[in-house]
């Protein structure tokens, strides 16, 4: 889907500057314990799955929206894994956004993997043990669906 229209009207009067938004991620789980993830078109990297949610739109529903659109797997959220400021991104247009992520740990519960958008370009499961290369923070939200035990992500560490 791409940018949101309500983002694009906010930028028509608040140009470039930086952006405080909202994000959910969702880390998808198979009865097999399998994660799902998606190779992003706009990097080329495989990456978990997450969005921004509407005006007024509640986190799981985000995440369950999301996965849905992405990949054709239905879920449910099941809890909330790890509330986290990223740091600021800059985009090729110049556009500053910073994000409030939600990660949320979700379970599958039917459809079929499949690329569902045009924000990916492949969509697979992956066996905990045989991840493909993600960033040090998917890695980390990942581990943190896994585990019950609360951890604190430090960027700087």
């Amino acid at each position: 889907m791409g940018t949101p229209d309500f983002i694009h009207t906010i930028r028509a009067t608040a140009g470039r500057q930086l952006l405080w938004l909202p994000g959910v991620t969702a880390i998808v789980l198979d009865d097999e314990g399998r994660v799902l993830l998606g190779r992003r078109a706009d990097t080329g990297r495989w990456a978990v799955i997450g969005g921004m949610p509407d005006p007024g739109e509640e986190p799981a529903a985000c995440a369950v929206r999301e996965v849905y659109e992405e990949t054709g797997v239905r879920c449910v959220a099941e809890r909330v894994v790890l509330v986290q400021a990223l740091k600021p991104i800059t985009y090729a247009n110049g556009d500053v956004c910073q994000f409030m992520d939600i990660t949320l740990r979700c379970r599958a519960v039917g459809g079929e993997a499949r690329v569902n958008d045009d924000e990916s370009l492949e969509v697979a499961w992956f066996a905990v043990d045989a991840l493909p290369a993600l960033d040090e923070f998917g890695l980390f939200r990942i581990k943190q669906a896994l585990s019950d035990e609360p951890t604190w992500f430090d960027p700087a560490s």
